[in-house]
């Protein structure tokens, strides 16, 4: 793929749109990879956030809606953590994610776009993650039942995934959240 680099500095195209949307200026991104090297996904994915961005300061484009970095991304925010100038790249990925289906842009391989549905469903819902339910739906609505099945009990066992819904979280904030954001896009 080619970028070409255009002397103008007017931020346009999706650059734009995802500065916009994230509310970060990718200009300060000096290209340090902190947030790549503190990506629980980056192994797993094509590109790395630091990729990603960087793609976007060179004008990049559709593509980047095709990238598996979009929907790997946990969103778990290590890479604003890391990052010295304050960059939240999840947040980048995240406007990613919503221009990616706003455009119809084609899936990647796997059903990432479905188990970001459902995760972000049993957020809504129990005002937390709660990853049993999510990866029951997910389960049931792939028909990959068997694969995964004998790592259940030892993440029960072992406290990785909880049996109860999580106590103590606001819902209706969490609701009204949701709601606001889903307003949001039918703007």
């Amino acid at each position: 793929m080619t970028i070409r680099i255009q002397k103008d500095r007017q931020k346009t195209g999706l650059q734009a749109h995802v500065e916009e949307m994230a509310g970060v200026d990718l200009s300060l991104c000096y290209q340090c990879k902190k947030c790549s090297g503190g990506c629980p996904a980056a192994g797993l994915a094509q590109m790395t956030p630091s990729e990603v961005i960087r793609r976007l300061q060179l004008g990049g484009g559709e593509e980047l809606l095709e990238s598996d970095m979009v929907w790997l991304c946990l969103s778990c925010e290590t890479c604003f953590t890391r990052c010295p100038m304050r960059i939240n790249a999840a947040a980048v990925m995240d406007a990613l994610r919503v221009l990616a289906v706003a455009k119809g842009a084609p899936a990647p391989k796997g059903n990432m776009p479905l188990f970001n549905k459902l995760f972000l469903g049993t957020v809504k819902r129990f005002g937390r993650a709660y990853d049993l339910p999510a990866l029951a739906a997910y389960k049931l609505r792939t028909g990959d039942m068997a694969d995964d099945v004998k790592k259940l009990p030892a993440m029960l066992r072992k406290g990785k995934m909880a049996v109860l819904p999580p106590s103590g979280a606001d819902r209706k904030t969490v609701r009204r959240i949701f709601d606001r954001a889903e307003r949001g896009k039918a703007k």
